[in-house]
């Protein structure tokens, strides 16, 4: 099944995707191209983001694997819709891509063994995780890159659990403006989905909503010769196979 959350007529509407429809709770079909697609889960009490979970990313960024998952937050604003125009601030002067598949989780989850972990898994979504380096590369902490104002878009809409019973079995790429610059399959993580729920789910409770992106492959623009850096008329899609597919265009912020 496949839901979404989406603007008609003014009003926030939680419904079922049905071919080219979008079903509301009283059964209202909506043509999609009604729609305006909002982030999954428009203000999730967790956004909680993983850092270096491809051995191919962390060669290219010259860093050192670790034996525990790096994490660091986003914020419901930093989130915006899978079609959603995306503003280029005028402040970073060094903005990348990262596409990532997203857990989306369905029940309360603490302290959770692996083993258990995928059964608190409501199902499965894509994000853009864009990053402005230069802020990121400002402290050892990522936060001020990687939080801001309507820079990630969620979505379009959440396959559940029973369509995706392998969540290791997909693959994942990102197309800059028509060229597939990142394409991988999620077995490559380092730390798989079970392990990160479980992880997480040992200091903070994850609750009905919270996301969580599991990393992005090797292919950011920022480690490329020459870089490849996204700037106003720029658009990115980010696709995994059997869960769809997000597209967005960089337009130029004022200050």
């Amino acid at each position: 099944m496949r839901r979404a959350h989406v603007l008609h007529g003014g009003r926030d509407l939680a419904v079922v995707i049905d071919g080219d429809h979008a079903v509301t709770e009283d059964n209202q079909r909506i043509p999609l191209d009604e729609v305006t697609y909002l982030p999954v889960v428009p203000r999730p009490g967790k956004v909680i983001c993983v850092g270096l979970n491809y051995a191919a990313h962390i060669e290219e960024t010259h860093r050192q694997p670790s034996d525990y998952p790096v994490l660091f937050p986003k914020f419901a604003t930093s989130l915006c819709g899978a079609y959603d125009d995306i503003p280029v601030p005028p402040e970073p002067e060094a903005i990348d891509y990262e596409g990532e598949l997203v857990v989306v989780i369905g029940t309360t989850a603490r302290r959770v063994s692996e083993a258990d972990a995928l059964n608190h898994v409501a199902g499965y979504t894509i994000a853009n995780d864009v990053t402005m380096r230069d802020y990121q590369g400002k402290t050892h902490q990522w936060m001020q890159g990687k939080a801001w104002d309507r820079s990630t878009p969620v979505g379009p809409w959440l396959v559940t659990t029973d369509e995706i019973p392998d969540p290791t079995q997909l693959t994942l790429r990102t197309i800059v403006n028509g060229d597939v610059l990142q394409e991988t399959t999620t077995d490559l993580m380092i730390f798989p989905i079970p392990t990160l729920v479980s992880t997480i789910s040992e200091f903070a409770t994850l609750e009905p909503g919270d996301l969580i992106l599991t990393g992005t492959p090797a292919g950011v623009g920022f480690r490329r010769e020459p870089q490849v850096l996204l700037g106003d008329g720029d658009v990115v899609a980010v696709e995994v196979d059997g869960i769809g597919r997000l597209e967005n265009r960089f337009v130029a912020e004022r200050a």
